[in-house]
């Protein structure tokens, strides 16, 4: 009969209010009872009263023996216990309602998406200014000097010696080659096998019901940790926004960036929320293509609505 029945906190908090309550109303009216009888003329009513035993006259009046009510007490106790008892095994947190709009990951048909950059050659050098060409004054302008011709003539008898040659010193060797660039891997932007929200790789399944399950959890993180920026939700500002980043080779998340920007803070929420999926306990399943783990860029649409 009560396999089904659930109690949430706020029930049972109310019910631990409501037995202690009734506790303390049932001391008062013990208390308000035993009183009213003590006021009672009790002891001309048993001065000629012969006891049976002397147990029997222990409390000396019997409307005033607070343990002629053991039992009914015991057993309200009792009920109280097991009542208590119940509601605390039956007690169950409920799961958080997570809002996730219709066509959640549906992408706006006029999102421009650019291809993926990957390294690019440096630009050209500047070409060289034009040569600035200066008057020089004409008192600057030195007078050549006469050139004087010495006789170099040599006779028979004149010994000419052969001037001592100095071998010129060895070239310094040629500066070591630049190293080589390093060479940024494609980033792709469709592959075989797309990447998915951690997760769900456990889960029984073709790579299709594998993908349908990571997109359900990837949109309840992201709409359980989205907070809705105070200034859009004042001014009634929905849309949606689009946010591309990049799923490296070992799952992690790259590069996050804004496509698509309503305004009021709901692109930099978005992003927000993007950069956690980087602090998952699991890293994101990373894209394939030919059976080898490649970068993929991943468009995310992330779609703010108000709820009245």
């Amino acid at each position: 009969m009560f396999e089904d029945f659930a109690v949430d906190g706020k029930t049972l908090v109310i019910s631990l209010f409501g037995f202690l309550f009734l506790v303390i109303a049932v001391i008062y009216l013990l208390k308000f009872m035993m009183q009213k009888r003590s006021q009672s003329n009790l002891t001309e009513k048993y001065q000629d009263h012969t006891w049976e035993s002397p147990l029997a006259g222990r409390a000396k009046y019997p409307e005033v023996d607070v343990f002629s009510m053991w039992m009914p007490l015991f057993l309200l106790g009792g009920a109280v216990a097991l009542a208590i008892t119940w509601l605390s095994f039956n007690y169950t947190e409920k799961d958080a309602v997570i809002y996730i709009p219709d066509n959640a990951l549906e992408i706006p048909d006029d999102i421009e998406i650019e291809p993926p950059r990957t390294a690019e050659p440096p630009p050209p050098p500047p070409p060289p200014p034009p040569p600035v060409i200066e008057e020089v004054p004409e008192e600057l302008i030195e007078e050549e000097e006469e050139i004087e011709f010495l006789d170099q003539s040599v006779e028979e008898e004149t010994i000419v010696e052969a001037p001592e040659v100095v071998a010129p010193p060895p070239p310094p060797p040629p500066p070591p080659p630049p190293p080589p660039a390093a060479k940024e891997e494609e980033i792709f932007k469709v592959v075989e096998q797309m990447p998915r929200f951690p997760g769900c790789e456990n889960v029984s399944g073709s790579q299709q019901e594998k993908k349908a399950c990571a997109d359900k959890k990837m949109l309840e993180f992201l709409y359980e940790n989205i907070k809705y920026p105070a200034i859009a939700r004042e001014n009634g500002i929905e849309g949606n926004a689009v946010v591309s980043f990049v799923v490296e080779k070992d799952g992690s998340i790259t590069d996050p960036k804004i496509i698509r920007d309503p305004g009021a803070g709901l692109g930099d929420e978005s992003v927000r929320v993007v950069k956690m999926m980087d602090n998952l306990a699991q890293k994101w399943t990373p894209g394939q293509q030919r059976g080898n783990p490649v970068r993929v860029q991943f468009i995310l649409p992330v779609k703010f609505e108000l709820k009245n």
